[in-house]
């Protein structure tokens, strides 16, 4: 097992750490190793996107998809009906010249 040092980390990251490891009752180290090997084990990396779903729709199954969200494209008018004048009126500070 290899090891590392770890230069540069300022106090504030580091009290996180020692926050962070105490919560979870386990080493820094432990805490520090943990986290990278989540972030970059190759085996353990998660599923984050779509790519391998992209081009697989039939023509039906799009047309399928599109039917079923088209009316999450439409506007209910009653949201968006104008509301009296009013309700946006701003009072406006007057100020006066001072004459010399």
């Amino acid at each position: 097992m290899s090891n590392i040092s770890l230069r540069g980390l300022n106090d504030r990251t580091l009290l996180r750490l020692k926050s962070s490891a105490r919560r979870r009752g386990i080493s820094v180290n432990r805490l520090i190793v943990e986290t990278l090997q989540r972030q970059y084990a190759a085996e353990e990396l998660p599923f984050d996107d779509l790519d391998t779903l992209a081009g697989t729709w039939s023509r039906a199954e799009a047309a399928e998809f599109a039917a079923a969200i088209a009316p999450l494209g439409e506007i209910e008018p009653g949201l968006w009906a104008a509301q009296p004048n009013t309700a946006y009126r701003v009072k406006r500070k007057v100020t006066r010249r001072r004459e010399k």
